[in-house]
């Protein structure tokens, strides 16, 4: 019998390069879309007979996996893997990847993109221009401005070349800078998220440390500056961030991921003008996502064929880096 590979990125389809891919290895693919919290029956049953599986970024816990007796192998299809309980897989022999260098082009242009929106007010304009109103506030030039980054693997310094090529001064808070781009400057974490008019966190989240933007660093920020988020939805804590829009504390904020996704009716996110939250589509382009649904594949293969992964997240084979990064 063949083995079985779930796969529940909700973008990847039987017939696809990814499906053909693992058929071609003798591999069963089995479809069970992400597309929101599983009842608990749901997600304890997930893996049953399941012998690798392909993971959008829904949770993969503990509970789950000990329910996980044939399973060998977790994929992501995308770069963050904090959905996933990864000592719990680790304790039960289970490999776990990710998929990085796959999408960091298309966070690059949708951060870019957010920031303009941002500096142009272009949700504003739109709204009104359909309200029928004709609206003609200025808006913010990028060139001149000082674009803050933190974290710097592929997606930060794909953001800050983009910021460069926009006459933007990029300062960067990384724990591996590179003195041989001279086009950048590296500064300190707290030095960059005051000096920064937008600020952008490209870095993967603290180990038990709580939200890297808190309400002391919301406070440091100008009270011109906008926040963006394309990385991890923990980086932020919510509650002070609505207070900090609410109270004027910074300008705006474009978050592309939240702690809860989507987002709780509840949320204190829900009902600000100037915030705009997008559904996670930072690395969700049409090339992205061929290349982030190949490289889960080939990691799958890879461990069922007793092969080493390229890019294994597991602790027994790695050490984290602080500047991996989401989506």
């Amino acid at each position: 019998m063949a083995a079985r590979i779930l796969i529940t990125t909700d973008y990847l389809h039987p017939g696809d390069s990814v499906d053909k891919l693992l058929h071609e290895h003798g591999l069963e693919p089995v479809y069970s879309p992400s597309r929101g919290p599983r009842t608990l029956e749901e997600r304890r049953s997930l893996f049953e007979g399941i012998s690798g599986a392909i993971i959008a970024s829904e949770p993969v816990t503990s509970d789950m996996l000990a329910e996980a007796d044939a399973l060998q192998v977790i994929a992501r299809s995308g770069v963050g893997y904090d959905s996933i309980d990864v000592k719990a897989a680790s304790a039960h022999g289970i490999r776990v990847c990710n998929a990085p260098g796959t999408n960091h082009h298309s966070v690059a242009e949708l951060t870019i993109g957010m920031i303009i929106t941002a500096a142009r007010r272009l949700l504003e304009v739109t709204s009104a221009v359909r309200a029928g109103h004709w609206p003609r506030d200025a808006g913010r030039e990028l060139h001149g401005a000082t674009l803050g980054i933190i974290g710097y693997g592929p997606s930060g310094r794909a953001t800050a070349n983009l910021g460069v090529a926009l006459g933007m001064t990029v300062l960067v808070s990384t724990a591996h800078p590179d003195p041989s781009n001279t086009a950048i400057q590296f500064a300190e974490l707290d030095t960059v998220i005051r000096d920064a008019d937008y600020l952008s966190l490209h870095t993967r989240a603290g180990q038990g440390t709580g939200p890297l933007i808190d309400r002391h660093r919301l406070s440091t920020m100008k009270p011109t500056a906008f926040l963006i988020n394309t990385a991890r939805g923990s980086l932020v804590d919510e509650e002070a961030l609505s207070k900090a829009l609410s109270d004027g504390t910074i300008a705006g904020a474009v978050l592309d991921v939240i702690k809860s996704e989507p987002l709780p009716s509840d949320s204190p996110l829900r009902g600000l003008d100037n915030l705009l939250i997008t559904s996670h589509l930072a690395g969700q382009t049409i090339q992205a996502r061929a290349r982030a649904g190949l490289a889960a594949a080939h990691a799958v293969i890879d461990v069922l064929e007793n092969r080493q992964p390229a890019h294994p997240v597991d602790r027994q084979s790695r050490t984290p880096n602080t500047d991996e990064e989401g989506s």
